[in-house]
């Protein structure tokens, strides 16, 4: 978990069936938009002159909680078939099934998650899990091969949360500790190292190369070809996250900044979406947002979302298909509502 145990159940939960109805939701979910986006645009004002957010503000503030991008809530109320505990919904039992072990979990707590294309040279891919340990303990790498479900080897790092890890330009990014001033930072380590790592026997010890680098947010992490994606979670509402361009020797250039959803965990990109993995909570269900690749506003007719099971972390795609990491396998989680030991698989083109 990103932040405390008491989180909320978010907002943004009102009752649509995706399939068959977008189309036809597509006027009604603009308006959705517009009317979010005036709200905030009529409170600030208010704000900005020092007017107390009454009368028609306060009216249509309420009206933007009703705004919030529909997501898809359809459940059966029963247990799921491949996972424990109550269904998340329909639409996220279709398209998902179970995957492999999630290594760790009477020691660790999983958060990131990362594909790793060829990582040995031989044309294999390989799945990279970050988790942190007990306090003050170290904490590790795995790596997982998805095609035979084995662990191919694991490494320690320093300690740290490790809520996000990811692969661009040769390099491995994971989540660093906040630095003295209490900012966000991130890690960089060679590939080259962390392979031969992996390959070795035990638990190796791998050094981050350079300093941490300050960024505004790095609850998660995501990869794509030349591009480090890092935003920042929050359980009270939307946030952001910056796209960093990576140099060959890993140093980081911000770019822009994106709108994300309210409690995001993970992010996968792929040729033309971000689907964002959000949690709040061990006990609720969590959410998958399918929203067009590079929306830096996140309040478009485009824009899907369903549930998922409660406790969702990282998300990314190897070979064509989406993976899902929970952290409510791990020992500290046994009362969630879905203790997941497993990754979650679906066709990418499927979502």
């Amino acid at each position: 978990m990103k932040t405390s145990q008491s989180w909320e159940r978010g907002t943004e939960t009102s009752r649509v069936r995706l399939s068959g109805q977008m189309s036809n939701a597509t006027e009604g979910e603009t308006m959705r938009a517009l009317v979010r986006k005036s709200v905030v645009a009529a409170v600030s004002g208010a704000l900005l002159f020092g007017v107390p957010a009454t009368g028609a503000a306060a009216e249509t503030g309420a009206a933007a909680e009703a705004a919030a991008i529909a997501c898809d809530d359809d459940s059966s109320g029963q247990d799921a078939s491949f996972y424990p505990g109550e269904s998340a919904g329909y639409t996220y039992d279709e398209k998902f099934s179970a995957g492999p072990k999630i290594p760790g979990l009477p020691e660790h707590t999983p958060q990131g998650l990362a594909a790793w294309k060829d990582w040995d040279g031989a044309g294999n891919g390989l799945l990279l899990m970050s988790a942190y340990g007990k306090d003050g303990s170290n904490a590790k790498i795995y790596g997982v091969d998805p095609s035979s479900g084995k662990t191919v080897g694991d490494v320690e790092i320093a300690e740290t949360h490790a809520s996000g890890i990811a692969i661009a330009r040769g390099w491995a990014f994971v989540t660093g500790r906040n630095n003295a001033e209490g900012h966000y930072t991130v890690r960089k380590y060679k590939l080259s190292e962390l392979a031969d790592a992996l390959k070795a026997e035990g638990s190796p010890y791998v050094k981050q190369t350079g300093e941490a680098r300050e960024v505004y947010g790095a609850s998660f992490l995501s990869g794509d070809g030349n591009t480090l994606y890092a935003g920042k979670y929050s359980r009270d509402g939307r946030e952001k996250m910056y796209a960093y361009d990576v140099a060959a020797d890993g140093t980081l250039t911000t770019g822009k900044s994106f709108e994300i959803p309210k409690g995001t965990q993970g992010l996968m990109v792929t040729g033309d979406k971000f689907v964002y993995s959000t949690s709040l909570s061990r006990d609720v269900r969590s959410n998958l947002y399918v929203i067009d690749k590079g929306a830096t506003d996140i309040d478009i007719p485009s824009t899907r979302c369903f549930r998922s099971p409660s406790m969702s972390e990282g998300i990314d795609d190897l070979g064509g298909k989406a993976y899902v990491l929970y952290e409510s396998g791990s020992y500290q989680y046994p009362d969630a509502r879905n203790v997941i030991e497993n990754l979650h698989e679906a066709s990418v083109s499927g979502l």
